[in-house]
């Protein structure tokens, strides 16, 4: 399965981009940028979305991404983390349908 990071590197590469030039962009380390691309650091929401302008990329996607991975993070732990999923998601649903 893609992740979020892995991703950002295909853009990049795709792009033949050095670590360098998109971690200076972002105004970051490009070690930093490189345990992201790794998953072994969290991106920002706004690094991401500056990420998607910088790569041309389909900002709500990546948004999703990053998203999903920050829950995954959260509950990967969990025995119940699935069924939990299951729940949220329906009480995303009823919040939106209440406050549309």
């Amino acid at each position: 399965m893609k992740t979020l990071g892995s991703t950002l590197r295909e853009l990049r590469e795709g792009k033949q981009l050095p670590l360098r030039t998109v971690a200076a962009y972002l105004d970051i380390d490009q070690a930093i940028l490189s345990r992201i691309e790794r998953g072994q650091r969290k991106a920002s929401r706004e690094q991401v979305i500056k990420l998607a302008e910088y790569f041309n990329a389909n900002r709500e996607e990546l948004l999703v991404a990053w998203l999903s991975q920050k829950v995954v993070y959260e509950i990967i732990d969990e025995d119940l983390a699935l069924e939990a999923l299951k729940v949220a998601e329906e009480q995303v649903k009823y919040i939106k349908n209440k406050t549309s």
